[in-house]
């Protein structure tokens, strides 16, 4: 299981897991639930690369990311070590 720590959004943290280079267990702590719950839902068991080139760049409102973008963030953190 990983925990990648958010930038600016609502959300403060993500957890998750990868098992044979899909995603699984999406869980944020903080932000808007519902929404969350259902990215959490949406994204399981995507192949990393297709959740990321999906999610990045997504924006909220006035902010230059969101929290799809700061899943796609923190699974590239772990995908490139």
């Amino acid at each position: 299981m990983h925990t990648y720590k958010t930038h600016g959004t609502c959300s403060r943290a993500i957890s998750f897991d990868i098992r044979d280079g899909r995603v699984h267990d999406v869980s944020f702590m903080g932000g808007c639930n519902g929404n969350l719950k259902g990215i959490g839902k949406l994204v399981e068991g995507m192949p990393v690369d297709q959740v990321i080139s999906t999610l990045e760049g997504t924006t909220c409102g006035f902010k230059p990311t969101s929290c799809p973008d700061q899943l796609a963030q923190a699974l590239k953190s772990v995908s490139e070590r």
